[in-house]
Order: C-alpha cells, then structure tokens, then sequence
C-alpha cells in the first residue's frame, strides 16, 4: 500500500506519495521472481543431467555390445535393457534419495509446531513447499528414458554396421553439444567451455567401452 501526505495551499491539495512502501514491494516481488527462477533452474538442471546420463549409459553399452556383435537386434536390445534398468535405478535411487529429505524437513516442522515456532499458516505453506518423492522419481525416471531413446533411434533404421555405429556417435555428439550448451545457460558458465567439458566427456565414454569390450572379446573368453 502506498501510503501518501496531503499538503493543503490556497486553492488545491497537493497529494506527496511516499515511494518507500512502492519500492518495497517491488523489491519482494523481484526476490519471488528470483527465487522461482532458481527453483526451475534447479528441475531443470536436474532433469538436464537425468536426459545426459541416460544418453550416455545407452550409447556406452551399445557401442560396446557393438564392438563384439555386429548384429542389429543384439545391440538394439542392450540399448532397450539399459534404457528400462537405469530409468528404474534413477527413479528408485530419486525416490529413496527425496524420500529422506522429506522425512527431515517434516521432523522440522513437527518440532516447530510443538515449540509453538510457527503458526498454522506457516506450518501450511512450508508442507506445501515439501519435495514430492513421487514426482521426483518419475520426472528422473522420464529424464533417463529421453536420454536413452536418442542412440536407439539412431541405431534401429541402420543394418550397416560401420555406419550404424557411425551414426550413433554422431547423434548423441550433437545431442551433447545441445546439453552442453544448455547447460551453460542455466549455470551462466562458458558455453565453449562447458560444451566442450560433455562433449569429450561423452567422447571418452564411449571410446572406453568399445575399446574395453574389444580386448576382452579379442581373447576369446566371449564367444558370439
């Protein structure tokens, strides 16, 4: 509320606002503006990290299962088994993770509430500001899974071998240069710096599980 003086002259009023209380409340709603920005940066920096490993684990496992098989349907399926068994870890692990944060933050408040700490209104808006752990188990889970079906799809039209692991690599560089890139955004870091950081990351990745599973599968301990 702006509260305002009213000087009187000879024929008008002069109304004197006071801008104190105006600047005020611009201030709180520039810190709620704020602080909601770094809530959604915080999803969607989680989110963003969820879709990078589900991209990577995928196209590690399928490079190396790629390395020893040159058949479509073997490779294609230890990238469908990656994709269902890290998207379940992500979102058991999220849910135990949130689960225990929740636990804590709801042993807070009930000492509040029996300190007499904080009023009905209080303990209300703090419950509703708790982390879902069932909302953060999907969301991880479904980060994971987008991440996975990138290599699957780029693998599945290709019977080829030398292009299917070509292309494979090639998609999920470009899908890291994009994660890479947002990620700067959202983290205001060096965008060719930070892009650079996954992309060779995911490089490194990839080039180590093909190469590992080569040698081993060379000293015929596997046989396809």
């Amino acid at each position: 509320m702006t509260t305002s003086n009213t000087i009187e002259n000879s024929e008008h009023p002069i109304i004197k606002h006071n801008n104190l209380d105006v600047e005020s409340q611009r201030t709180q709603e520039a810190t709620e503006v704020t602080f909601d920005y770094a809530k959604r940066a915080q999803w969607l920096r989680a989110a963003l990290l969820g879709a990078n490993d589900g991209l990577l684990s995928t196209a590690s496992i399928m490079m190396g299962v790629g390395a020893v098989s040159e058949d479509v349907k073997t490779m294609i399926l230890s990238g469908i088994a990656t994709l269902l068994g890290g998207a379940c870890s992500m979102a058991i692990g999220e849910f135990v993770s949130v689960y225990s944060q929740y636990d804590i933050e709801m042993s807070q408040i009930k000492r509040e509430m029996g300190n007499g700490l904080s009023n009905a209104d209080q303990i209300e808006e703090k419950k509703s500001d708790l982390p879902s752990p069932t909302k953060a188990a999907v969301a991880s889970a479904t980060a994971f899974a987008l991440g996975a079906v990138v290599p699957l799809l780029a693998a599945s039209f290709i019977r080829n071998y030398r292009v299917r692991l070509a292309v494979v690599v090639a998609v999920v560089s470009l899908t890291l240069i994009g994660f890479g890139s947002l990620s700067a955004v959202l983290g205001r870091a060096p965008l060719v710096k930070s892009t650079l950081r996954i992309l060779i990351g995911g490089w490194v990745a990839m080039a180590v599980t093909f190469g590992s599973t080569k040698a081993v599968g060379s000293t015929g301990l596997i046989t396809t």
